[in-house]
């Protein structure tokens, strides 16, 4: 039978592996490929790493980078940062990669992202929606933004879901900015909102503190990728740097 996804997501800046609150108070914790090795030997369901430098810095993906991951990795891999064609979504998944992750790009070239779930498959195309809160004074509701939570997106969140059903890709990644790096459970809301207007596989991410909060989400959406950070790179009160991960037992306590 299927089950859900435990998914630990690296954030890769100045090529160290960082820990971020709300998108800012960047936090080292150690470097990328030293994390994997440590995934690996907890056999980890799956691993996102998202250089969260790339787009903002105009650039494209590491491949030297992507290459040593996806060389260390011993479980299915996804890349985002810095895509911008389908040369570079196509050689990601020659390295090694799974699937290839768009947010920006996405976002703003609709056509793009069509093309590349032409020619390396829809499974292997995932989009992530970094979104916000939208303040009362505002009206509320979501806003959808790109390059590290700094530039908001000129469009409607639910006509955006409608353009990626109509794609067909493989995957939506749910990102709360609002409670990234905050460990207090995850945007329910948020997650019902988005289901309610999609078939397509979501993975959530942004909120994570326990594996209760993970159990959560497991017990209201059934299959569904559940992805965190802090969660797996701090242990104890103080955030002691610690990469971990749930052992078999207490996975199994998870479903």
């Amino acid at each position: 039978m299927l089950r859900a996804r435990i998914i630990p997501c690296l954030l890769v800046h100045k090529k160290g592996l960082v820990k971020t609150k709300k998108f800012s108070e960047h936090k080292y914790v150690g470097d990328p490929i030293n994390a994997v090795k440590i995934f690996n030997e907890k056999e980890v369901d799956e691993l996102i790493v998202l250089d969260i430098d790339a787009t903002s810095e105009s650039r494209q993906p590491d491949f030297e980078m992507i290459k040593n991951l996806a060389n260390e990795c011993r479980m299915p891999f996804c890349y985002g940062g810095g895509v911008t064609t389908v040369d570079q979504a196509k050689k990601i998944i020659s390295l090694g990669a799974e699937k290839v992750a768009l947010s920006h790009s996405a976002i703003s070239n609709t056509t793009l992202l069509r093309s590349i779930s032409k020619e390396v498959g829809s499974q292997s195309v995932v989009v992530i929606l970094d979104i916000k809160k939208r303040g009362i004074l505002k009206g509320g509701g979501y806003d959808l933004f790109t390059k590290n939570g700094k530039q908001r997106a000129d469009l409607k969140i639910l006509d955006f879901i409608a353009e990626l059903n109509s794609i067909g890709i493989g995957e939506i990644v749910i990102n709360s900015i609002d409670n990234d790096g905050m460990m207090t459970g995850y945007d329910f809301q948020l997650i019902d909102l988005i289901r309610n207007h999609t078939d397509l596989p979501i993975t959530v991410l942004g909120g994570a503190g326990s594996l209760d909060h993970i159990k959560e989400v497991i017990s209201k959406y059934n299959i569904i990728g559940v992805a965190a950070g802090s969660l797996f790179v701090f242990k104890g009160k103080y955030n002691a740097v610690l990469i971990n991960y749930p052992n078999r037992e207490e996975k199994f306590a998870l479903f």
